[in-house]
């Protein structure tokens, strides 16, 4: 486990969220995809639209896990191919009536927040992936316009980081580290 070091207390499933890429054969059962799931369908969204959908596959469902492994860009796929599920978050960009949803991004990663907070509760990991082509993801799934491709997600048990090759190992040790609270937060006004 590689537990955040943080300078103020915060609940541990954000403490022990991690995006690792060395993750284990180990099949995750489709009840607990559909929690996962569950828990992202309770994320707040604007109108209560819930513009999020997931297109998602199995390591087991061979041909649309290749699909979705060859829309990963080249630098994510040597790691991804071995992820129990492979995810893509997917945004409705428009309301019913036609307008866009302003709000549509923002609420997938309110819901993407919930299912790797689900995620990490039930002893699960997940990478997100911007690096993956998402006009080739629109073609081999068929997607509506009214969908835009918005992250892959990479899920799974952790393995052991020695089962990767440079330059992953070397990322998978690396020490956590985030900005500070005094870079990202700014009372009454940011600073020049």
């Amino acid at each position: 486990m590689k537990t955040a070091p943080t300078t103020y207390p915060v609940h541990e499933l954000i403490r022990n969220r991690w995006s690792p890429r060395s993750f284990a054969p180990t099949a995750v059962a489709p009840e607990t995809m559909n929690q996962l799931f569950e828990a992202a369908s309770w994320a707040a969204s604007a109108m209560n639209e819930q513009p999020w959908r997931y297109l998602y596959a199995h390591h087991s469902d061979t041909e649309t896990f290749g699909k979705l492994v060859d829309c990963l860009m080249a630098g994510n796929q040597p790691w991804a191919k071995n992820a129990a599920v492979l995810v893509v978050a997917l945004a409705k960009t428009h309301y019913d009536n036609g307008a866009p949803n302003g709000a549509a991004l923002h609420d997938v990663g309110l819901a993407n927040g919930n299912l790797i907070l689900e995620a990490t509760a039930l002893g699960l990991h997940g990478h997100f992936m911007g690096g993956f082509d998402a006009a080739k993801t629109r073609a081999a799934f068929q997607l509506p316009d009214t969908l835009q491709p918005v992250v892959v997600i990479a899920l799974g048990y952790r393995a052991e980081a020695e089962q990767l090759e440079e330059p992953f190992l070397s990322r998978e040790k690396a020490p956590r580290q985030r900005k500070s609270v005094g870079e990202i937060a700014f009372h009454q006004q940011l600073p020049d």
